[in-house]
């Protein structure tokens, strides 16, 4: 299959992406090492888990372990939230973030607790406080990037309108993620809100929501017009999905996974390198036969060498479905 359409890079306020197929951030996945292989497989940009502004200014140790990076994550892109311009900035200018070439503004996430406190999805219904956001961390000296979704219920779309007003106040991107607030993760993108995004505005504009096969990203691509693809969920269950787009050989799982067990467990804590693959590794076993009974060892597993052992007894290759049958975020 020719995917000579996945393999144009972009231009993000003067920051050149490898290739337009990227990984989403997705909260308790995309850590350092996790980005890092899936760039080693294809994806022409990562961006790391949302990070919050005030934890970041408050000195939270946690944040600051969300930031890590390797040196061969290039561009690289951080993921922030808030609601105070002021405190964003801030932020911003913190070492933590000045490392990374892109920094994205998260106006997307639907999660009730952020969503309450203004955040995420919410600064959709606020896009002059959105605007003020973008406008702030600008002064970063960083590009700022954008992730939104086309509204906050469904037939109140803000989708056109809203993406004018982060190219206005100085936005390099945005990426759409083609669902209301509402729908969470469930139901077909809107692609036709997605093409009225590309047609508002004349910076790039990233198509995301249901992609697991390079038959969907093109379908995607056809109907948005988009400058590029984000995947999630189906790179989070098998980042090898990014192969197929990429036109890298797709490796055994068993060798990549043990690669990304040992960075893990170098890169962090042993506690919390532990506890964050439990959670990776169950997304690996979508689709594998008796996974209801490995997930089961899984949780009990504490150590490095216990989730080494136990992934060398999984057959990931025998797989009873499809990622395909999992919703995307």
């Amino acid at each position: 299959m020719d995917t000579g359409i996945f393999q144009k890079k972009i231009d993000i306020g003067g920051v050149t992406t490898r290739n337009n197929v990227f990984m989403a951030p997705l909260a308790g996945y995309t850590d350092a090492p996790f980005r890092a292989m899936v760039v080693s497989l294809g994806a022409g940009l990562t961006v790391t888990e949302m990070v919050s502004c005030k934890g970041l200014c408050y000195g939270s140790e946690k944040t600051e372990e969300l930031l890590s990076i390797t040196s061969g994550e290039t561009p690289s892109c951080a993921q922030i939230f808030g609601n105070d311009p002021e405190i964003m900035l801030r932020a911003a200018l913190l070492p933590a973030l000045q490392k990374f070439d892109i920094i994205d503004v998260n106006m997307g996430c639907p999660v009730p607790k952020l969503y309450k406190n203004g955040e995420g999805s919410a600064l959709l219904n606020q896009p002059k406080l959105a605007e003020k956001i973008v406008q702030t961390l600008s002064k970063s000296g960083k590009p700022i990037t954008v992730k939104m979704r086309i509204g906050v219920t469904e037939n109140a779309y803000v989708t056109r309108e809203f993406a004018k007003r982060m190219e206005g106040a100085g936005a390099k991107m945005i990426t759409v993620h083609g669902r209301v607030r509402d729908a969470y993760y469930a139901g077909e993108p809107n692609c036709a809100e997605i093409a009225a995004a590309v047609s508002a505005v004349k910076i790039p504009v990233i198509a995301n929501g249901g992609i697991f096969t390079v038959e969907q990203g093109k379908k995607m691509m056809n109907e948005t017009g988009a400058a590029g693809i984000m995947i999630a969920r189906g790179g989070m269950m098998d980042p090898r999905l990014f192969c197929d787009f990429s036109g890298v050989p797709r490796p055994a799982f068993l060798p990549l996974i043990t690669k990304q067990i040992n960075d893990l467990f170098a890169v962090y804590p042993e506690g919390f390198a532990a506890a964050y693959f439990r959670k990776q590794f169950s997304a690996y076993l979508h689709g594998v036969k008796g996974a209801r009974r490995i997930r089961e060892r899984l949780f009990r597993a504490v150590t490095k060498q216990e989730l080494l052992t136990l992934a060398k007894e999984v057959d990931f290759e025998d797989k009873t479905e499809s990622i395909s049958t999992a919703l995307d975020f």
